[in-house]
């Protein structure tokens, strides 16, 4: 099987960054999703060349066990945060935060260092330990 860093090196070698991956069920498919971001955005060429690079490696060293789906695809606008490698890359961003207490909040993430979110919400600044996150996205205000 593939391991990651490969999979980093390969995305890096087309000009853009991995962002994430994921492993999803959708109408009984099973589908591995890799997430590419830039400073420049994700066009649908980027999406396409990327994945013309990688099928042919995953046909050789697949990515998961059995059937599957593969897609390449541009995060969104309003990317979930889940490792500090994103958290870092977000910071100056608004985000909207969820903590394990159920409390949600939108504010600027402002720093993020040693696992802690520095997030002001209004006039506070809020300091969160990643373990008290449910869940993080950056924000649009639409």
């Amino acid at each position: 099987m593939i391991e990651r860093e490969q999979i980093v090196k390969i995305v890096e070698s087309c000009g853009v960054s991995l962002y994430d991956t994921e492993v999803a069920n959708e109408f009984d498919k099973k589908i591995f999703r890799i997430y590419i971001t830039s400073k420049e955005g994700i066009s649908l060429d980027k999406c396409a060349e990327v994945s013309r690079i990688l099928s042919p490696i995953f046909d050789l060293e697949p990515p998961l066990d059995g059937e599957y789906l593969f897609e390449v695809s541009s995060p969104g606008i309003e990317r979930k945060l889940t490792k500090p490698e994103q958290y870092v890359a977000s910071v100056g961003e608004k985000v909207k935060v969820k903590l394990n207490t159920k409390e949600k909040f939108i504010g600027v993430l402002e720093a993020f260092s040693g696992n802690v979110a520095s997030v002001r919400v209004e006039n506070e600044l809020k300091q969160i330990s990643l373990d008290e996150i449910e869940s993080a996205r950056t924000y649009f205000e639409w």
